[in-house]
């Protein structure tokens, strides 16, 4: 790789100056461009005033400190999870009209049927993630954010947008669109964002290399009055993720015409980019009077910097090549019923994300979103290898243009030696909630399948039949040892309807008659993953997947980390590990094309805050627990505003070390 980077100092120089445009005026010579040594021209015709430098020959010459040497040289759709109680009655959600069992429906007034109904009626949403919800589509490009209405004017407005659709042959009217720029949000809050280097499955996440803030680059000139498009030299002045703050070369401490830039778009280029390409170096407009040599400037400038490798838009693009394609069939959760998996095909990728529709699904609107290397995913006929439960498609033939994925292609998990001392039913451990995933709950190994995987029970909770058992791997990071939570100071959510608080797992284990897991069994490893507390990415809301949003890491446990979604209440917060595929960089959605969920505006903030208090203030601290809801979807009651304390302790490590944070001894 330093071989590629580093070239000889006068090879680069000339083929840097070769394309680079100096300004001079003579009228004699008028229309008449003229190439010295290096093959360069010495003027351009685009300046027709007669201007002088404002700096001399003997300033342009100073010498700039090059770089440190060390551097490379250049050279759900909705549906309602129900369950017989017989005395609950039925419901009808104020926000999507379904109808339901009542004491299924989210929140304890039982207005609406799931989290998605809740937000959306509760605070500020999107217009088209509302449209999209009720319609069972991805997220569209352009959404436009609308204030909190009543039902009847979201309804009304869902129908004129049906009838927008009807008419769109002949009336095609633009969308508004508000936008949302990390650069202002980053720059006005000073916030830091995690490093391209700690998302290994995102594009370039194996190979970001060390660009860092000096790296020099070329990209467009937007300062220049030329009709025709030129280039000029930037420097990185800051990083977020994919995106860059750049600096044209030449503005020294002015960040006036400072911008934020996509590293991996198609505009940015490594130094010497423009010789081999044919395409002019021009100063902006702002300084082009500046010095009156700019060759002897950017050959000081540049000498010892370090610049991209000059086949990184390559490597960007063969990192964004996926091996899944639609028509792909496999096997994935079920959403409604979480212990069985079902048949869905691969309807469309983005960014190496999937969009699965169940393959029963005619209309094509029962989606699942994941990422491929997600988990939940598997090749066609894992389920009977491993002993988990399966529905059967009622189509006895695969459509045609349908093929079963190859089982390379899915991620492979560590194999385990299940001979000895091993897991076994009954055992109790703590887990996090898949669906609650903001709780790390009392659990119970409900069955011990093939391969190291193991059928999971959130205790108080479970549905009579066991069809929200959920399948975790032995090394799987979202199970846990008694105690885990005790030890690293986490609220752990007790069993729902257990009074005797606060819960001691010893007084439990006894009143049970139970075993604890041994600690010896659970996936021990905390890789070096370089996440900080406060740093900022783009995450995956898994109770909605198909949505991906800004969002915060706030905590950190080893290698759990807790993501925060912006401008929302932290009882949507969710414990995630740190090499979850469904968390990304910084412009990754800008990056792969995906729609990015902007934060809540500060008058939703307010409103949310404002209600929380109110509700919080006539409650009691107990926690209560809650009751499922949805499958894949929140089951915390916004509306009721359950307050969870998560101390901030020596626990929460920062810094990757892999120290004690099991209980020593088990109850």
């Amino acid at each position: 790789m330093e071989n590629t980077k580093d070239l000889a100092f006068d090879t680069f120089c000339k083929l840097l100056l070769h394309t680079f445009i100096s300004q001079t005026e003579h009228t004699s010579r008028a229309g008449r461009k003229r190439r010295d040594s290096f093959g360069m021209f010495d003027g351009y015709d685009s300046c027709s005033e007669d201007t002088s430098s404002s700096s001399s020959s003997d300033e342009s010459e100073e010498e700039v400190a090059p770089l440190p040497s060390s551097l490379p040289i250049i050279k759900n759709n909705g549906q309602v999870y129900t369950y017989p109680d017989g005395k609950s009655g039925m419901a009808t959600c104020e926000m999507c009209g379904m109808v339901g069992v009542r004491d299924a429906f989210y929140s304890k007034t039982k207005r609406f049927c799931s989290v998605s109904c809740s937000r959306s009626y509760s605070s500020n949403s999107k217009k088209a993630s509302i449209l999209a919800r009720l319609q069972g589509k991805p997220p569209t490009k352009k959404a436009k954010v609308l204030q909190k209405q009543p039902l009847v004017a979201k309804l009304a407005a869902y129908a004129q947008y049906q009838a927008t659709l009807q008419n769109q042959a002949k009336t095609k009217a633009a969308v508004p669109v508000e936008g949302f720029s990390w650069g202002n949000y980053i720059n006005s809050n000073s916030f830091t964002a995690a490093p391209v280097t700690c998302f290994k499955h995102a594009p370039m996440g194996t190979c970001w290399g060390d660009i860092s803030e000096g790296v020099r680059v070329e990209v467009p000139n937007t300062d220049c009055s030329l009709p025709t498009k030129v280039f000029w030299i930037a420097g990185i002045v800051k990083l977020a993720g994919y995106n860059a703050l750049l600096r044209y070369e030449g503005f020294e401490n002015d960040s006036s015409l400072d911008f934020w830039c996509n590293v991996c778009g198609s505009d940015i280029h490594p130094v010497g980019w423009c010789a081999t390409s044919g395409k002019p170096l021009v100063p902006p407009r702002t300084i082009q009077h500046k010095y009156t040599n700019w060759k002897a400037f950017l050959v000081k400038r540049l000498t010892g910097a370090k610049t991209l490798p000059p086949d990184f838009s390559q490597k960007v693009s063969e990192s964004m090549q996926y091996p899944f394609k639609t028509s792909m069939r496999v096997e994935v959760v079920d959403k409604t019923h979480l212990c069985r998996t079902r048949v869905a095909v691969v309807e469309s990728v983005i960014g190496g994300r999937l969009r699965l529709v169940y393959e029963e699904s005619e209309d094509k609107t029962d989606d699942f979103w994941c990422h491929m290397y997600s988990p939940l995913i598997h090749h066609i006929g894992w389920s009977r290898s491993i002993g988990h439960r399966f529905k059967r498609s009622d189509i006895t033939k695969k459509q045609d243009g349908h093929f079963d994925a190859p089982p390379h292609l899915f991620m492979k998990v560590k194999e385990v030696d299940a001979a000895g001392e091993w897991f076994k039913e009954g055992m109790k451990l703590e887990a996090i909630d898949p669906l609650n995933l903001s709780a790390i709950c009392v659990a119970t190994i409900r069955k011990v399948l093939a391969d190291g995987y193991l059928m999971i029970g959130i205790d108080g909770s479970e549905a009579a039949d066991g069809s929200d058992w959920f399948c975790y791997h032995a090394t799987s990071p979202s199970i846990f040892p008694v105690g885990f939570c005790e030890i690293n100071m986490i609220e752990l959510t007790p069993p729902r309807g257990y009074t005797k608080l606060p819960f001691k797992w010893f007084d439990y284990l006894r009143e049970t008659d139970s075993i604890a897991a041994p600690v010896k069994l659970f996936n021990k490893e905390v890789p070096n993953h370089g996440f900080h507390v406060g740093m900022k990415l783009e995450a995956v809301d898994l109770m909605e997947p198909r949505l991906v949003c800004v969002a915060t890491v706030t905590r950190i446990i080893h290698r759990l980390l807790r993501i925060h979604f912006d401008g929302w209440e932290d009882e949507y917060d969710q414990w995630v590990d740190c090499e979850s595929p469904d968390l990304y960089p910084v412009g990754w959605c800008q990056l792969t094309g995906y729609q990015l969920q902007p934060p809540a505006p500060q008058s939703s903030r307010d409103s949310q805050s404002s209600s929380s208090k109110q509700k919080k203030k006539a409650k009691s601290q107990q926690y209560k627990g809650h009751k499922k809801m949805t499958s894949l979807q929140l089951k915390e009651e916004l509306l009721d505003g359950e307050e969870y304390s998560f101390l901030q302790g020596a626990s929460d490590q920062e810094s990757n070390g892999s120290a004690s944070y099991y209980i020593k001894q088990e109850p």
